[in-house]
């Protein structure tokens, strides 16, 4: 039996007595010996074996199959620039502090430096995580450790070997748990508390006992999931003199807040910060607070928080949107109403996760889900399909670039049941709403319109398509069950009049607000 065979079977053995059971390979020669074993154990259905053609989207799906499943997913490639591409996976799972174990198949090491074909130093090739170059057998467990892991394997020719054994036989699955650090005591007076999107890596139901016993409002940039949020903040924050007549002596910020400048200029007001985050230590080790906890506190004790104006604002504000027209906030406020109980949503970077913040109510037992580690529009298809395995029914919510950008995504899709939503302004939205939009040349630069047929771009791939422009159209394909995968373009006004139309909203609701709480 070949080395690499020998090598291959190792180690995956070990990641499966690990209870890593999902796979995503892309096709390659140097990854032979890893690709062949893990059909063989596909084959004893003890592993689920994904292949993607296109590097960049397989790490994006095992991205999204580890977010969902809080466990390890193994991503394998061939060497070279195969390596290369998962590279903007690997940083958002750095920055995301997310379970994904990057295996790259490489050429012996003497082969490095010599002109050989295929051959680069792909050691440290992820410059933020570390790399583990392997040439023979070696422990792989004790490497698991919650964070990214990136394994360069050497094979040595021959990759195939023609001799066979029964190398899974009385494999034993152990599976490691990973569990979210929870300890300490934190003492304080009263505040808020203001929760990033992706909740620093804590569950919901985590937060959600810490804040029961923390007994203060909370500003979430994702108010899906927290039915006591204050609703719509992000909105009446906007006005300097409401953040200033709402601000609290403490305010504590579990995670990151990188939505909304208004959030961010209300939280620079409280007297004491405290930020609560385990990337503090290694991640974000810059992170500025008065207090920097890197784990959630398990005893608390505080003044409760009495918010009457907070929730009034909050109460005003909603008032204020409630006849909404046609529009990107109408559209993905009307999509979150009608998630059902036990489903999955995944959010694109860039308007649809700010408008979620600003617009939408809460939904109970949703899993939300988004890429907020570096907020990239790259691979959100991808990622969204390794979601969508691992519930029984996905939305996701994109803006048409970021559809684009990870369109070959749909050469390997996704069986399950997703369907993607497709916020349709034929160009980058976002731009409109921010100083770039009165810049010279702002529409060859920043707007970037597309000019597609959006509906045929998808049907090309095989995959259902179709198109709605109003209102009623799309309340019947919210209230339609999601069977398989479906895309739904989204036909909405101009860029440039939904970043006038937010403007408005902003100012007729901060006006509100103003009045409610005898500011004006």
């Amino acid at each position: 039996m070949s080395d690499a065979t020998k090598l291959a079977r190792s180690l995956l053995r070990q990641l499966i007595q690990s209870g890593i059971s999902d796979f995503v390979i892309s096709p390659g020669s140097r990854n032979a010996p890893l690709s062949i074993a893990l059909s063989e154990a596909e084959s004893k259905q003890i592993v689920d074996l994904h292949v993607k053609i296109d590097e960049r989207g397989a790490a994006f799906f095992a991205l999204g199959k580890s977010k969902a499943s809080n466990n390890y997913v193994a991503v394998i490639c061939t060497s070279g620039t195969a390596a290369a591409n998962f590279y903007p996976a690997a940083l958002e799972a750095f920055h995301g502090n997310n379970k994904l174990l990057l295996i790259t198949a490489d050429r012996p090491a003497a082969l490095r430096k010599t002109g050989a074909n295929q051959t680069t130093d792909q050691v440290g090739m992820y410059k933020l995580i570390k790399t583990h170059d392997i040439s023979s057998e070696i422990d792989i467990e004790p490497l698991l450790n919650g964070s990214p892991v990136h394994l360069n394997v050497q094979f040595s020719e021959p990759l195939v070997s023609s001799e066979e054994n029964d190398w899974l036989a009385g494999v034993d699955i152990d599976p490691v748990t990973y569990k979210n650090k929870i300890s300490g005591k934190l003492e304080t007076t009263s505040g808020v508390l203001v929760v990033g999107h992706d909740n620093a890596g804590y569950t919901v139901e985590e937060i959600q006992d810490f804040a029961n016993k923390l007994k203060w409002p909370i500003i979430s940039e994702n108010p899906i999931n927290y039915p006591q949020s204050a609703f719509h903040a992000s909105l009446y924050l906007s006005d300097l003199d409401i953040r200033a007549k709402l601000a609290p002596e403490n305010i504590i910020v579990i995670g990151r807040t990188t939505l909304s400048r208004s959030v961010n200029e209300f939280i620079k007001l409280a007297k004491k910060i405290i930020v609560i985050d385990p990337r503090i230590k290694e991640i974000d080790s810059n992170r500025q607070a008065d207090l920097l906890l890197g784990t959630l506190p398990i005893e608390v004790k505080s003044d409760p928080g009495n918010s009457p104006l907070l929730d009034k604002a909050s109460e005003i504000a909603a008032a204020e949107i409630t006849n909404l027209q046609w529009s990107e906030p109408l559209v993905i406020n009307l999509i979150c109403q009608s998630l059902m109980e036990n489903t999955a949503l995944f959010v694109g970077s860039s308007r649809p996760v700010r408008d979620i913040e600003a617009f939408a109510s809460s939904r109970k037992r949703v899993s939300v889900f988004a890429n907020r580690g570096l907020a990239g529009i790259d691979g959100n298809i991808s990622t969204a399909f390794g979601i969508a395995g691992e519930f029984e029914s996905t939305t996701a919510i994109l803006g048409d670039l970021t559809f684009l950008h990870d369109i070959s995504a749909l050469i390997n899709a996704a069986t399950e049941n997703l369907r993607i939503f497709v916020i349709d302004n034929n160009g980058g939205g976002i731009f409109s709403t921010l100083p770039q939009s009165k810049s010279v040349g702002f529409e060859q630069l920043f707007g970037t319109p597309h000019d597609l047929d959006l509906v045929k771009v998808a049907s090309g791939f095989g995959v259902a398509a179709s198109k709605v422009s109003n209102l009623d159209q799309l309340k019947t394909k919210v209230n339609t069950p999601v069977i398989g995968l479906e895309i739904v373009i989204v036909e909405v006004p101009s860029r440039a009049a939904n970043a006038k139309m937010l403007t408005e909203i902003t100012q007729r609701v901060s006006n509100a607000v103003r009045m409610g709480i005898n500011l004006a």
